[in-house]
């Protein structure tokens, strides 16, 4: 939000505040504490697939243990049980007996193995077995360094939930997050179990609003260290910024059409907080929304065609859609005096917002219906953020850390070794 903001229910500010960012730097340190979260689940969907993931031969001689990252992977998404493989290495050239995975409990199995490569890359290469049908699903193989092989792990987990689900897997995907620890706030890109986790930008200065672009190579923020708030577009590669929102009065609540060419914006170049669309390079912005309002917080629908938005033009902070090209609102929620942070699910199904009900929690709204849930254990919840197959939400939460549910909310998991002050969670994109 910005200064004309609805009052905070986190240490003063909310998700896309108008805080502070000071120095600046491109990716800069690894973070040895975050080496992966693990995750404590409660919940279970309506069906378990019961699998095991054997050993790779010859991961033990590799930098990364490959089945163990699998499995972590498969698992932390409450969708499947994990079966003990006894630590029995299994090779994806070899036929597994089928009669005895399936006496262990296991409906499914997947092998691999793991070589070095005389160019010093490692060869990786997996199977994966139907045991009850024992049929042979495939494989993939693949050649990485040794600093990708997390990465190839992260593919495999994300080749065999595609295989066993039907849909795609977001494994190899990346998580934003800001932490704040020893008065420094710090904007980290991290894998998305939240390894290799790596400093984009460190500042004594707050730290907002990270939203990634549809490619997944840059971040958009918002930053005051010229004394007032400016949007800025970071390349996550190369460190390299530049400002696309910096006019008179705030510039804040950046997000990203679908297409990546336009950014809408809340901006107060009129003297009251409204919703712009500005080019993605910058530019002159365009305005939207003409109300007498506090209009924030836009969020595109996945096709372009519609921006999700917060005002308080019913007299408190409400969520509503309008036309991507401006025009009439339409409010979208009721239930609840209090309804901010939109974020709409790749699918287009689902509106995940933060309602101030028995606490600030997290509410999923199906859009085809209008029903309305909340989906959270926790009481003080903010910044929630889709996974890219839509299948999980990320959010941050003072009581929980950071947190993870399905859009029904059957499957809850906190992601524990996350750092405390953990916020503003942006799961990234699928990669392309």
């Amino acid at each position: 939000m910005q200064h004309t903001t609805f009052p905070s229910h986190r240490s003063g500010v909310r998700r896309r505040s108008l805080l502070a960012l000071g120095a600046f730097g491109g990716m800069v340190a690894a973070a040895p504490a975050l080496a992966q979260f693990r995750v404590e689940i409660s919940g279970v969907g309506a069906r378990q697939w019961p699998i095991a993931i054997a050993p790779f031969v010859g991961e033990a001689g590799a930098p990364q243990q490959l089945s163990a990252i699998i499995a972590a992977d498969l698992q932390r998404t409450g969708m499947f049980r994990i079966v003990d493989a006894a630590g029995t290495p299994l090779s994806d050239a070899q036929r597994p007996d089928m009669g005895a995975w399936s006496q262990r409990g296991a409906d499914s199995l997947a092998g691999g193995s793991a070589a070095r490569r005389g160019d010093g890359r490692w060869d990786v290469r997996y199977r994966l077995w139907d045991v009850a049908g024992e049929r042979d699903l495939g494989g993939q193989g693949y050649a990485a360094s040794a600093g990708d092989l997390r990465l190839t792990a992260h593919r495999i987990a994300d080749d065999i939930y595609e295989k066993l689900t039907g849909e795609k897997g977001a494994f190899a995907t990346r998580l934003a997050y800001v932490t704040h620890a020893g008065g420094r706030y710090t904007l980290w890109v991290a894998d998305a179990d939240g390894a290799n986790a790596q400093a984009a930008l460190s500042s004594p200065h707050s730290i907002i609003s990270p939203t990634w672009s549809p490619s997944g190579t840059q971040l958009a923020y918002v930053s005051f260290e010229a004394r007032k708030p400016v949007v800025y577009v970071h390349d996550v590669a190369t460190g390299q910024r530049r400002a696309v929102a910096n006019f008179r009065g705030s510039n804040s609540a950046p997000a990203w059409s679908p297409d990546g060419r336009t950014l809408a914006v809340t901006l107060s170049l009129g003297g009251g907080s409204q919703i712009y669309l500005i080019s993605a390079s910058g530019g002159q912005p365009r305005r939207l929304t003409n109300s007498q309002s506090i209009d924030t917080e836009p969020v595109f629908s996945p096709d372009g065609g519609t921006i999700y938005f917060v005002s308080d033009r019913s007299g408190g902070p409400q969520i509503y859609r309008m036309s991507a090209s401006g025009g009439a609102a339409q409010r979208v929620t009721f239930s609840g005096s209090y309804n901010v942070s939109p974020a709409i699910s790749p699918d287009g199904r689902y509106l995940a917002y933060i309602s101030r009900s028995g606490g600030y929690r997290l509410h999923v709204m199906d859009l085809s219906t209008g029903a309305v849930q909340a989906v959270s254990g926790t009481s003080d919840d903010e910044s929630p953020s889709f996974a890219p197959n839509s299948r999980l939400i990320a959010y941050a939460s003072r009581s929980g850390g950071l947190m993870t549910v399905t859009p029904d909310g059957a499957i809850k998991a906190r992601l524990t070794g996350a750092p405390s002050g953990l916020r503003e969670p942006a799961w990234g994109p699928l990669p392309r």
